[in-house]
């Protein structure tokens, strides 16, 4: 059967990736196969929020897991990538308030709860898609029928039944306890959503007047530092530390709150540092993390002086009341200074917490909230990881785990939002409070009268309380379904190490605690936690919006104008000068905008530069290389399909020459190389193994090897080589495919036919297997001994100027009998590739004519010279180049010697000129051996 081929000159991803993809999706090429007789493999994909959409860190991560996903289907595993979003309660309730406020001049309140919730969800039905729809444009081989949403009803289902079950556990409270508060959205936020910036403020020296009036110490005062003086009118105690000498002999004492009609003791508490201001603090439990737990060690009234916006509330003076709490603090500043308590105000760096959301300061706040007791859990889960039943990779982030594990606090999971899992939690008029599934089952539950009014709990649950059921919720938990038992525990979680306390040490808890095996035994959510790095940009800083470094994935897909890329990165900025800054930044970065470069070479990027848990430079250079790393594919294949459609040898007798011997065991380490590789999540070198064969291996050696037996070559050498090139080829792309989706699934429907593979799609055929018998350390050594050669050869013209088509002689001198062997039987192809006439081994010990030489190993190998090259004229070229070098190596040498230039010139400039200077050293010291070379001529 004649069997033809159409490849265009160029690989088009934009013609290609998205009917793909939509094919692939159709045919239901995502889909587990559910045959219980083979191994399951399943990743749960870390929820991304539903109105978000894609950002570096999704499409590195996400490419990483596709990656293992496409390889285990490949192994024939029935493999699940259960994909989803997370309703991002803050987040998600700020974008619509916002869309309300700026459409409607309304706010939530004017909408009610259940109106406004319906916003959010007719939000949801329009925005929801955005991330899931870029997600298929990274060749995410997702089932997406099995897409979950954590408010989706089994996901609500499930939330509801962890709650009432840990709370019949006594693992769920509610009580008063201080958090973190934003102010703006009134709600309690967790210390994730908290940003700490260093920020210049002061330090206000304050007198506490002691109440024994014959007081002598620090002239009858307690003096104490302080950057909060509006929370003085809130102080519990003064505090100094027990081995303080200075304070023995007044610890106990009271002292008079300034500008208050209350008093105070002194307390001796391990918390002041005797090293730090004057070594007594003053002690507020409710607007303090560290003043609050002194408080509870002393027994210490609690008294809150803040509204739930900021604004000081009845506990404070009249005059005080009402007043935000900065306005606040300017007056009491006053007064303090007016009525003879504040003794100097000095400058004074601090770390001042906001609220990543609100932008607003977070103020620690006393409230009622609803609280897990975590310690039983956690134990559980630590142990986990000690006894190696979940690993981390790399393992050095198990001690940020332990640490966390082994000093954790009760969890606050209450949220003052709308948008969320309602607290299943009812109250009756005289606040008794009745927690389950719903109201009916609350009444059954407490046998309560019908008549009797129960009002649902206002509060939300945390977004993470319901995240953290990922694992198992998405299976189908509370029901026992077949995904559950055939895919859970799942088998690697690919997340950052920013979110491990908060989001995979609660997943290992809670599935810890609700999910046993048939013998009762806790089972992991996963066995092994991956932990990236972040991707940042070319000078290493992080990205973000207010630095306009952001680089969006598709963009580097598609391509993006410079016009569109500086709206995108300035559009809506309220600060000019900010937006100028960036604008000039960007267009000075991308003159043109950004070409566009496939999904494949994205992804080959991103896993190439992925080593275990660093940080990741980006690099918009390796991005255009593996571009054309893509495109050295397309067009290997392209020329190895000509051949097989060009030469019509038919059926018959093949002979394979030591080439093809060499490439299949060459391929064959390959393979070894990148399962090794992947099985350690050593990501980058797989890719990296896949290059260096594609590249140097396959393109750059075995197609050229292959050229001499197509000219010169017997009918069965070249059958053995079509055969040797189609069948590594195919092999090839199926090795790449996991990492390169697109383009291998592309020439793989145009390789098939001539390889003799049937199947619809490259994605359900058999990963390549390392094969013990394909090793071949003959065929290895011989053709790295005529690499070598050809190389060094090939070199001798270059740096003589010798045109690559004039044939030469060739001297080999003191070779082994292994050299002359194999110098013998690959005669024929060594003169093909280095365009030689002749070649002949000499003894030793015997004199050659003039020649330029070359080492390989002990071997020389020459090149004899005369008649090619006018001596004179080449000594004259090659000194006018020597002395252009040299006085460049001059010019740096001073700059860098320059005692100013260096103190001045920023780093960066004077490593560039060092790596300049050693460029032109190296050049002048090839140029001097040639000299050298020719000069003996």
């Amino acid at each position: 059967m004649t069997k033809t081929f159409e490849m265009v000159d160029r690989f088009e991803a934009s013609a290609v990736e998205q009917a793909l993809y939509k094919h692939w999706e159709e045919q239901g090429y995502f889909k587990p196969t559910e045959n219980p007789n083979v191994p399951s493999y399943c990743i749960a994909i870390p929820p991304p929020n539903v109105t978000g959409s894609l950002h570096m860190g999704h499409a590195f991560q996400q490419t990483l897991m596709d990656t293992l996903i496409r390889f285990n289907r490949m192994e024939g595993h029935n493999t699940l990538w259960q994909s989803g979003t997370d309703h991002a309660g803050i987040a998600t309730q700020m974008v619509v308030e916002r869309k309300i406020a700026a459409e409607e001049g309304k706010t939530r309140h004017d909408y009610g709860r259940e109106a406004f919730i319906d916003k959010i969800w007719d939000w949801k039905a329009y925005s929801g898609g955005t991330i899931s729809q870029q997600m298929r444009r990274l060749g995410n081989s997702i089932d997406w029928d099995r897409e979950r949403f954590t408010m989706d009803e089994g996901l609500s289902n499930a939330v509801k039944e962890v709650f009432v079950r840990l709370h019949e556990e006594g693992l769920i409270y509610r009580g008063k306890r201080l958090v973190n508060w934003d102010p703006k959205l009134r709600t309690a936020i967790s210390d994730l959503e908290v940003e700490n910036r260093d920020e210049k403020g002061f330090m206000y020296h304050v007198r506490y007047p002691f109440v024994d009036k014959s007081e002598t110490f620090g002239g009858g005062y307690m003096h104490i530092a302080t950057t909060r003086p509006e929370t003085i009118l809130a102080d519990g105690c003064l505090a100094v530390h027990p081995d303080d000498e200075r304070y023995k002999d007044v610890i106990g004492k009271m002292v008079h709150v300034p500008m208050t009609d209350r008093i105070i003791p002194v307390v001796a508490d391990p918390y002041p540092d005797p090293e730090f201001g004057t070594g007594c603090v003053k002690i507020t439990p409710a607007h303090d993390f560290n003043d609050y737990e002194v408080g509870k060690r002393h027994d210490i009234e609690i008294i809150n002086l803040m509204n739930p916006d900021a604004t000081l509330n009845d506990n404070a003076p009249e005059r005080y009341r009402g007043l935000d709490r900065f306005e606040a603090r300017k007056r009491i500043v006053a007064d303090l200074e007016a009525e003879g308590y504040l003794e100097k105000i000095e400058p004074h760096e601090l770390k001042r917490p906001y609220g990543d959301r609100s932008g607003v300061v977070i103020e620690p706040y006393l409230t009622d909230q609803w609280y897990v007791s975590v310690k039983p859990l956690a134990e559980v889960a630590t142990k986990a990881v000690e006894d190696g039943e979940i690993q981390f990779v790399p393992k050095q982030y198990e001690n940020l785990y332990f640490s966390w594990m082994r000093d954790i606090q009760d969890w606050c999971i209450s949220r003052q939002l709308w948008w969320g899992h309602r607290i299943p939690a009812w109250y009756d008029e005289a606040g008794n409070i009745y927690v389950a599934r719903s109201e009916e089952e609350a009444r059954q539950k407490h046998n309560l009268p019908a008549d009797l009014p129960l009002t649902q709990d206002e509060d939300v649950l945390d977004t993470w309380f319901s995240s953290g059921l990922w694992t198992f919720s998405t299976l189908g938990w509370p029901e026992q379904t077949k995904e559950l038992k055939m895919f859970h525990p799942t088998d690697v979680l690919i997340t950052g190490f920013d979110i491990i306390f908060f989001w995979v040490a609660r997943m290992i808890m809670f599935t810890m605690h609700f999910i046993k095996d048939e013998n009762g035994k806790p089972q992991v959510p996963f066995k092994t936690v991956y932990v990236t790095g972040l991707i940042r940009d070319e000078q290493g800083q992080k990205m973000s919006k207010s630095k306009g470094n952001v680089l969006d994935p598709i963009d580097m897909i598609d391509g993006i104008s410079l016009e569109a890329l500086l709206e995108k990165r300035t559009g809506n900025m309220m600060q000019p000068q900010l937006a100028e800054k960036i604008a000039k930044s960007t267009t000075k970065q991308f003159p043109e905008g950004i070409a566009p470069h496939g999904t494949d070479a994205l992804r080959f990027t991103l896993a190439a530069l992925a080593s275990n848990g660093r940080d990741i430079n980006w690099d918009m250079k390796r991005l255009e290389g593996y571009r054309n790393f893509c495109n050295k594919l397309w067009n290997a294949s392209r020329y190895v399909l000509m051949n097989m459609n060009a030469l019509e040898l038919g059926e018959g007798e093949k002979t394979f020459s030591l080439a093809d011997c060499w490439i299949q065991a060459e391929f064959n380490n390959t393979v070894k190389t990148f399962r090794e590789a992947l099985s350690q999540y050593r990501f980058d070198m797989a890719a990296n193994a896949l290059y260096e064969f594609t590249w140097n291996q396959f393109c750059d050696w075995y197609l050229e090897l292959t050229k001499p037996v197509f000219a010169q070559g017997s009918a069965a050498e070249k059958r053995g080589a079509c055969d040797t090139l189609i069948n590594v080829l195919e092999k090839l792309l199926r090795l790449a495919h996991p990492i390169i989706p697109f383009i291998t699934e592309e020439i793989w429907q145009k390789v098939k036919g001539f390889a003799g593979v049937e199947g619809d799609t490259i994605m359900l055929q058999p990963f390549p297997q390392y094969d013990e018998a394909l090793e071949n350390p003959t065929a290895l050594a011989q053709i790295g001994w005529l690499k070598e050669v050809i190389v060094a050869v090939r070199n001798i013209r270059a740096e003589s100027n010798i045109a690559p088509s004039k044939p030469l002689e060739l001297l080999i001198r003191n070779a082994q009998e292994s050299d002359c062997k194999i110098l013998a039987e690959n005669d024929r192809l060594l003169k093909a590739m280095a365009k030689l006439e002749n070649v002949q081994a000499i003894p030793a010990s015997s004199e050659a004519p003039l020649s330029v030489a070359k080492l390989v190993g002990n071997m020389e190998v020459l090149v004899p010279m005369a008649g090619f090259i006018n001596k004179e004229a080449e000594l004259a070229r090659l000194t006018k180049e020597i002395d252009k070098l040299t006085n460049e190596v001059k010019r740096i040498e001073g700059k860098l010697g320059n005692e100013a230039f260096v103190a001045k010139a920023p780093e960066a400039v004077i490593n560039k000129e060092r790596e300049k200077m050693a460029e032109y050293q190296a050049g002048l010291e090839k140029l001097q051996t040639q000299y050298r070379a020719i000069e003996a001529l």
